[in-house]
């Protein structure tokens, strides 16, 4: 009698253990998943298998918009469109040590025109992670490098309705490898995270082309005042209302060795491989309501930017050197709606000035959030200012309507 009420306790501690290790997992993946921080204001739908050895959370998000869009010389014209529409699967099999994370794009700008010869970009991640404990997460598959603030983030998770300029043009996104990240976050004191990758330097759902370069990124995180409320760093505004004032400073260096891309893993193809290297400083403050966001991105190649088709040399491609600046200021109100504005420029570098112009942008945005990042409206005017090598300047701009809904 006694050997079996000493055995039934033992089982009943292990169970207890198990589950609440298993609940303090389920509590982490939402917010420790430093690789895919996707703005989340709830938990999505979960299942958990009766034996606990498995977990599935399923969530989806979309945006709509309408823009209307008036460049110079051209007559205006009116854009209506599904932005994104995302679906996202994440948990663990056998252990919640061992979590796996996949998010599939359908909308046709995330997809792309599909082209012979080509890979459908449906897989936006595929990525499996060992978590040993809170402080460290190893992860293998595709996924967001550790690269600019707003990269990082997820696009949901923005104040106005699109990236900046200089987003567009330097950043260093998705990519396929390995990734260790130590993460050292804590409420009211000094904190930081150290971040690391090593992957192919290709981009997203590369099968071809494949070369001996590979790409090395490394990342700090610094947060002076202690880590921000409900994972503040990984979204835009300050929805959630900083008590104490909550600041960041970030800066990371991506070296792409051999890169077959216009913009490493993203672009048009060059005719010759370059190598690449990209410094990327970012710069976050929140407090009560007010938020302001600093960022400077920087790419250069280790020989001239332009290629040329050896078949034909009037035929040629460029990688996308220079630099620039983003800062952006904004406030939400205590009814939740929030009044945003940024301002970027971007300078190209000596080799291509002739064939790209320096660009100024002006953004000035409201959103009304009802339930934070995960269903607001938002509406932005944006104003451009492109000047050319021989002189000349365009002006375009565009007024646009977006709503972001997901769970």
């Amino acid at each position: 009698m006694k050997k079996l009420l000493l055995t039934a306790t033992l089982l009943f501690s292990i169970s207890i253990s198990a589950q609440i290790t298993i609940e303090q997992t389920k509590h982490d993946n939402d917010i420790k998943l430093s690789a895919l921080p996707y703005y989340s204001f709830g938990k999505g739908i979960g299942m958990t298998s009766p034996d606990s050895l498995f977990q599935m959370n399923i969530r989806f998000r979309m945006q709509n918009r309408v823009s209307y869009i008036e460049n110079d010389g051209e007559n205006g014209a009116y854009d209506g469109q599904i932005r994104r529409l995302r679906l996202r699967f994440d948990g663990y099999v056998g252990n919640p040590k061992f979590l796996y994370a996949i998010q599939l794009s359908f909308a046709p700008g995330d997809v792309g025109e599909v082209k012979e010869g080509e890979n459908i970009n449906i897989i936006r991640d595929a990525v499996v992670f060992y978590r040993p404990n809170k402080n460290w997460n190893i992860s293998f598959g595709q996924t967001k490098l550790p690269g600019n603030r707003q990269r990082v983030n997820s696009s949901g998770g923005l104040q106005l309705t699109d990236r900046t300029i200089n987003n567009a043009k330097f950043t260093i996104d998705r990519d396929f490898g390995f990734q260790v990240h130590n993460m050292n976050e804590y409420k009211d004191k000094f904190s930081y995270n150290l971040k690391a990758a090593l992957s192919t330097g290709e981009g997203r759902n590369q099968t071809d082309n494949a070369d001996d370069g590979v790409a090395l990124t490394g990342k700090v995180e610094l947060f002076p005042l202690g880590a921000f409320t409900k994972d503040g760093t990984y979204f835009e505004g300050d929805v959630i209302r900083e008590t104490k004032p909550k600041l960041l400073f970030s800066g990371a260096f991506h070296q792409n060795n051999h890169a077959q891309r216009t913009q490493g893993q993203l672009g048009n193809d060059l005719f010759e491989t370059r190598t690449m290297k990209s410094v990327l400083l970012d710069a976050m403050f929140k407090y009560n309501g007010w938020a302001a966001m600093m960022s400077y991105m920087s790419r250069t190649a280790n020989d001239n930017a332009i290629t040329f088709n050896p078949e034909d040399l009037t035929e040629s491609n460029y990688v996308f050197i220079g630099n620039g600046f983003d800062y952006q200021a904004s406030y939400v109100t205590k009814s939740n709606y929030e009044f945003i504005a940024r301002y970027s420029t971007q300078n190209v570098g000596k080799d291509i000035e002739a064939l790209s112009p320096n660009t100024r942008e002006y953004s000035v945005g409201i959103t009304r959030y009802i339930w934070e990042h995960s269903f607001k409206l938002q509406a932005e005017l944006n104003y451009d200012t492109l000047k050319y090598f021989d002189g000349s300047t365009k002006n375009n701009w565009y007024l646009r309507f977006q709503v972001e809904i997901g769970i």
